[in-house]
């Protein structure tokens, strides 16, 4: 079993209950392998911390930016939230290893593992909500999410990709781009969504995310790059 004051010591915050530190990085495909855990996974908490996430975010986008209009907070916000950023965070904050995975989950390192480290940070802003209250939770997201929000901003990666490849691919090569979810993955709740978008019948990219939406977006960025058009 992991050492989780190792993880602790890194992140400076000390749990009163280690059980729901612990339950932060419980992927539901351990408790397969380890029948015998009396423990729940962490997709309760996940669900927590999102709307926790999202809360702290908006009122820090609102108060950092009072004169933009609603349209732009939302994207910002998405930008700042979404699987690539959240995955990225996590993986600096050495949460990848402490996962407690099956052994098949373990071996997994690529889009897969992306959302999973992405799902227990906000498994673990759950946690710690319940743990320490708002302000702690506040402060931790203040401390590794919102020094990003700068960057995001200035380069423009909170732009809605998919209307940035659209204008290029019928700029370029007068054709609309389509978009076909192709794979569901995960129970009804937790669902991520695999999307593939095409030019004519060429496929150019994937993407995936929490939603279709935000696996269209995934695609059309990727998409760009694959074309070199970012």
């Amino acid at each position: 079993m992991n050492n989780f004051n190792t993880f602790e010591n890194k992140i400076g915050i000390t749990f009163k209950n280690k059980d729901l530190l612990m339950q932060a990085f419980l992927h539901r495909s351990y408790l397969n392998e380890n029948k015998g855990l009396k423990m729940d996974h962490n997709e309760r908490l996940e669900f927590l911390g999102d709307a926790v996430l999202e809360l702290v975010v908006t009122e820090f986008l609102f108060a950092k930016y009072p004169k933009k209009p609603e349209g732009d907070l939302t994207s910002y916000r998405a930008a700042l939230v979404n699987t690539v950023t959240l995955s990225s965070v996590a993986g600096e904050l050495g949460m990848n290893d402490f996962l407690l995975l099956s052994k098949g989950e373990a071996k997994d390192t690529g889009r897969a593992r992306q959302y999973i480290l992405a799902n227990t940070f906000e498994s673990f802003v759950g946690a710690l909500y319940l743990d320490q209250g708002y302000d702690a939770t506040k402060d931790f997201i203040a401390k590794n999410l919102f020094p990003l929000t700068d960057e995001i901003v200035e380069k423009g990666l909170w732009q809605d990709a998919k209307s940035r490849f659209q204008e290029v691919a019928q700029e370029k090569e007068s054709i609309t781009p389509q978009y076909k979810t192709v794979q569901e993955i995960g129970p009804d709740h937790a669902k991520n969504f695999v999307v593939c978008v095409f030019l004519g019948d060429e496929e150019i990219a994937k993407g995936e995310g929490k939603s279709k939406q935000e696996a269209e977006q995934a695609a059309a960025q990727n998409a760009l790059e694959a074309k070199a058009w970012a």
